[in-house]
């Protein structure tokens, strides 16, 4: 039974890196550069992304029918202080401040938006699709602030970075929010169908694109001097460990079958790219960040089919 739904996981997740792949061989062989790489990245973060959010959330969330949504964001922090509090355990085997630093980003901090939307996308469909995706954006709500507000606190150093109030709003957060005041004031009732199609045709193209980005950002990083050490320790306690703590805990309190999937794929997934980002823009030496990203995703291509695998005959057993 576990080797058919790894079969299954692990074709949705190859799938997934196809198009990563491909992105990574657009930027490697110079057909797009790092120019271009910068404006698909805008334009998933400030256009794609926040109408296909905006649009998810008009047709399918009303307070009515998830009158817990506010769990959510609140989970997307329970996920992150459990990666901390594990990430200060692995520091302890790291040497350099500026080091612990990095390791405790990339085990508290995941790709918690592109990887599972396309996961997602590929393994379920119809109303159990546009219910994950409603929890996925309501999730990315508590992620996006703690990411770029504690997240860019950690890599940039705060003595040189001071906090910056508008740094939690970035688009997708001030997207799920526009949408949330909409519908709680009824205003969506109004919005007539010919202007929401073409902002939906809009937001569809936010899964291939978003999947060239990560692609091309992993193409676009640095590997040299290879502290195997730290990699290894980062990649077991993310990737591993993290994961095996999710399971634990949906089993324990059988949470709902889709709450469970969303806390198993958040626990799983690799780091996040957009930590050398931050790392990057901040002009901070980049001692673990990319090496973790890298390494991270092409070891995710074994670890995360399997975590879901052991997910889904789990749910099937209970």
């Amino acid at each position: 039974m576990f080797w058919e739904y790894f079969r299954i996981t692990g074709s949705a997740v190859s799938q997934i890196f196809l198009i990563g792949a491909l992105g990574y061989f657009l930027v490697k062989e110079n057909i797009l550069g790092e120019a271009g790489l910068n404006s698909l990245s805008r334009l998933v973060v400030k256009v794609t992304l926040p109408l296909l959010i905006f649009c998810q959330l008009i047709k399918n969330f009303r307070f009515s029918l998830y009158p817990h949504w506010w769990l959510f964001p609140l989970l997307s922090i329970v996920i992150t202080t459990a990666g901390l509090l594990l990430g200060l355990l692995f520091t302890f085997f790291v040497r350099g401040q500026q080091q612990k630093m990095q390791v405790l980003s990339l085990i508290a901090f995941q790709n918690s938006g592109y990887l599972p939307l396309a996961l997602i996308a590929a393994l379920l469909t119809g109303e159990k699709a546009d219910t994950m995706l409603t929890y996925l954006f309501l999730f990315l709500l508590g992620f996006n602030l703690l990411v770029w507000s504690l997240g860019v606190y950690m890599l940039s150093f705060h003595e040189s970075k001071k906090f910056e109030l508008a740094s939690l709003f970035s688009p997708p957060v001030i997207a799920i929010l526009f949408s949330l005041a909409i519908i709680f004031f009824g205003l969506n009732n109004y919005i007539p169908q010919p202007i929401l199609r073409p902002l939906r045709l809009v937001g569809d193209c936010t899964l291939p694109l978003a999947l060239l980005v990560v692609g091309g950002n992993l193409a676009s990083i640095r590997l040299r001097h290879i502290n195997k050490k730290a990699v290894l320790l980062t990649l077991a306690a993310k990737l591993v460990i993290l994961p095996v703590l999710g399971l634990c805990l949906v089993i324990k309190f059988n949470l709902p079958q889709l709450l469970s999937l969303l806390i198993v794929m958040e626990s799983a997934v690799p780091p996040a790219t957009s930590l050398s980002i931050i790392s990057r823009h901040y002009k901070k030496e980049d001692l673990l960040i990319s090496q973790g990203v890298f390494f991270g995703h092409v070891a995710s291509l074994v670890t995360l089919p399997v975590f879901l695998s052991l997910y889904f005959m789990l749910a099937v057993i209970k």
